[in-house]
């Protein structure tokens, strides 16, 4: 798709672009060179003996040119191989100088430089971005006091609580190892056969079947640091903190259907929708919100602050939003940028500090060790995308692919040789001072009890989902554990699922034409260890205080806006002009896009003999792409469109997806022929003479996202 030049790609105000412009190759009216800088007469043949001759080793440009492409693919992450990114900026709203001493945290006037890479976890880097599957929510901020790395995901709790179980778990969702399959998929036995065994997972089952494992964007996706944290102020004093990242444009998803079909159709969906919107000046935003808690009030709450498969329901702690993130510049190079990007939670700076959570604590070691692996190199922190703005001082040498060059003959400290330099520096000159726990403990391998709790939040965000959501999460759990092969796996599932909720234990079980075991399933959550007293390892039965939670359910998200938003217009030869220009400007005028689809690419004709190119043809193009769908009038584009078998699948698959749909003029005809004949009286289904007067009723449509009602009344499965 064309697009528009981004108004505000001004490399002149970015600092970090400013500090790493000397990295920048730009080849517009260049000799072509080697990586010394000779220039190069002839780039199509190599150096032999004679023109039919063997090549010679002596061809040191062959050489150095193969070796390069020898070597241009690094070890793909583990996790998260799968990645999008985009720079862009962070403000503060008001200091938070009450809770924090970090600085890029308290001067609203201050701007902080920040490079943002979304990602999917299970899959490879070449697999689909439709995938069921937990999305990476990585931030790194360039403050003036060193990088901070805020590594999180975009559901806020996770599988496990202990870090040690973290390689069973990745092991268990990767491709089977005796024959690589499936690809970017948990719909396999050893995954479910892992869970089953792990009840702690349960309520992150819980979100990983929901619709926020399908998003309908990067853009319209929450972020969450998982874990706790600790704000620690200038006084010392600390105070827990769990950080959300709220995106302005709401929270969406899209069919599990529709998310198979778009795999299909364009696997890279959500990487071209986040650059094309950055590209229009579209600068997806977030607000940054924090939920803080006295240290005096750490044991106060049912659940442990600790444990990360647990979340704080925003009814006992409100989210406070405290700034903004935008993103406004596409990378330059995906490998130099965003694939080189090396994130770690151990990248903080002063005022934020870490907590004893089990699952952080090994984090913190394996996201080095990872880096190392990965980047080839101890020097990972000095390619261009990783470098801090802040000013960088130490005793550290050598190593590969070093590329500081260190002046002076001191390497350590203490010294006197070089006058002492460089200082450890004081708290009050921004030292990082590590919080003062007190610790008095034996040194034992256990989980607390306060862990215990594995269902009483699962049960919470399966009550507090819309009808419809609740639907696609059964749904879900039919379609994965129906392609386990294992019965005894899918029946220790139903035990499980039936301490979640006995109905949707029942709903599942029908799906996989099994019952529901009547006792419920004893979970042998063997991470607790084998010598420990049975009776102390099995859940304990905690009843949540909050039967509800508005925050968890995406039916209650922004709908006000249909900004960024993609609508299909179906045309052919004879069209009604004035119709589609006059949806087009409505549609525009709030932030929405209009593109044409035709029966074939190049010019189309309007009724009046106006020409037009069509963006898309139906071979090019899907109704899983698009937002939403509107048939214009004119006869003869509605008699042409009524012999393409494409258009009318076109439509009844988007009011399959409960999307909107609107129709003017005879295009109200072409839509009588398909399922939309069945939902006239559909709030998402707007038909109508004129556009002008359809376009306000079309335009509310989109902004509900879907009419996710439709599959229940109607019987259409989306």
């Amino acid at each position: 798709m064309a697009t528009k030049k981004n108004p505000n790609n001004n490399r002149n105000n970015n600092k970090k672009l400013q500090e790493l412009e000397v990295n920048r190759e730009d080849g517009t009216d260049q000799f072509l060179t080697t990586n010394q800088g000779l220039r190069i007469n002839d780039n199509q043949n190599s150096l032999k003996a004679g023109e039919r001759g063997a090549t010679l080793l002596e061809d040191f440009i062959l050489r150095e040119k193969i070796t390069h492409f020898d070597h241009e693919r690094i070890p793909e992450r583990i996790v998260h191989a799968r990645g999008s990114a985009a720079h862009g900026v962070f403000k503060v709203y008001e200091s938070m100088a009450k809770y924090t001493k970090a600085k890029f945290l308290q001067d609203p006037s201050r701007e902080t430089p920040v490079f943002v890479r979304f990602s999917t976890v299970a899959g490879s880097r070449g697999s689909t971005d439709l995938a069921r599957d937990v999305r990476g929510f990585a931030v790194k901020f360039y403050t003036d006091e060193g990088n901070y790395d805020l590594v999180g995901n975009n559901i806020p709790v996770f599988f496990i609580q202990d870090a040690i179980k973290f390689p069973d778990l990745v092991h268990a969702v990767k491709p089977e190892p005796h024959n690589e399959i499936p690809q970017a998929a948990s719909a396999h036995d050893t995954f479910w056969d892992f869970i089953s065994l792990m009840p702690e997972s349960m309520h992150m089952i819980m979100w990983l079947m929901s619709d926020r494992a399908i998003p309908r964007s990067f853009r319209m996706m929450e972020g969450f640091g998982v874990h706790t944290f600790r704000f620690v102020n200038e006084a010392g004093k600390a105070t827990f903190v769990k950080f959300h990242w709220k995106p302005l444009l709401g929270v969406h998803s899209v069919a599990w259907d529709e998310a198979q079909k778009i795999s299909g159709k364009d696997p890279d969906f959500h990487r071209r929708d986040l650059w094309e919107a950055i590209e229009n000046g579209d600068f997806p935003e977030w607000e940054l919100g924090v939920q803080l808690v006295a240290e005096a009030d750490e044991h106060k709450f049912e659940f442990d602050l600790l444990d990360s498969t647990k979340i704080i329901p925003e009814e006992l702690v409100p989210v406070q939003r405290i700034g903004k993130l935008t993103l406004n510049r596409n990378p330059d190079n995906f490998f130099a940028e965003t694939e080189q990007v090396a994130f770690h939670l151990g990248h903080v700076v002063s005022g934020i500090d870490f907590t004893n959570d089990p699952l952080l604590q090994g984090r913190l070691f394996s996201y080095t060790d990872t880096q190392l692996k990965r980047l080839g190199s101890p020097n990972f922190h000095e390619i261009p995308i990783n470098r801090t703005v802040a000013p960088l001082h130490n005793n550290q040498r050598d190593g590969h692919m070093r590329q500081t060059i260190n002046q002076g003959r001191v390497s350590y400290e203490p010294n006197t040789l070089a006058g002492g330099c460089p200082f450890q520096a004081a708290m009050k000159d921004g030292g990082f001072h590590t919080f003062e726990e007190r610790v008095d403990a034996k040194k034992v391998r256990a989980r607390s009890e306060s862990f215990h709790d594995h269902f009483s939040q699962a049960t919470l965000f399966y009550n507090s989902q819309s009808p419809a959501e609740q639907k696609h999460i059964v749904d879900a759990l039919r379609f994965e554990l129906g392609k386990v092969e294992t019965v005894a796996v899918r029946e220790r599932m139903l035990g499980l699922l039936k301490q979640v909720g006995t109905g949707l234990a029942d709903k599942v079980a029908a799906g996989l034409g099994l019952l529901v075991p009547r006792k419920a399933e004893e979970p042998m959550n063997r991470s607790f260890g084998a010598d420990t007293n049975p009776k102390s390892v099995q859940p304990k039965k905690v009843k949540s205080s909050i039967e509800k939670s508005e925050a968890l359910s995406m039916e209650n998200t922004v709908k006000n806006s249909i900004k960024t938003r993609k609508v299909a217009a179906l045309i052919a030869d004879g069209f009604d002009g004035d119709a589609l220009d006059a949806m087009k400007k409505a549609l525009e005028a709030e932030g929405a896009m209009l593109k044409t689809v035709a029966p074939k690419l190049g010019a189309i004709k309007s009724a009046s003999g106006k020409e037009i190119t069509a963006d898309f043809s139906f071979l090019t193009a899907a109704s899983v792409l698009f937002d939403a769908v509107y048939v214009p009038g004119g006869a003869a584009s509605i008699e042409m469109l009524g012999g393409e078998a494409d258009a009318y699948h076109f439509v009844n698959e988007a009011f399959r997806h409960c999307k909107a749909i609107a129709a003017t003029g005879e295009g109200v005809d072409f839509v009588g022929d398909t399922f939309v004949s069945r939902a006239k009286d559909d709030a998402g289904v707007i038909l109508g003479e004129k556009a002008g007067k359809v376009a306000g009723d079309f335009i509310a449509a989109i902004a509900q996202h879907r009419n996710w009602d439709r599959e229940m009344t109607r019987k259409v499965p989306a």
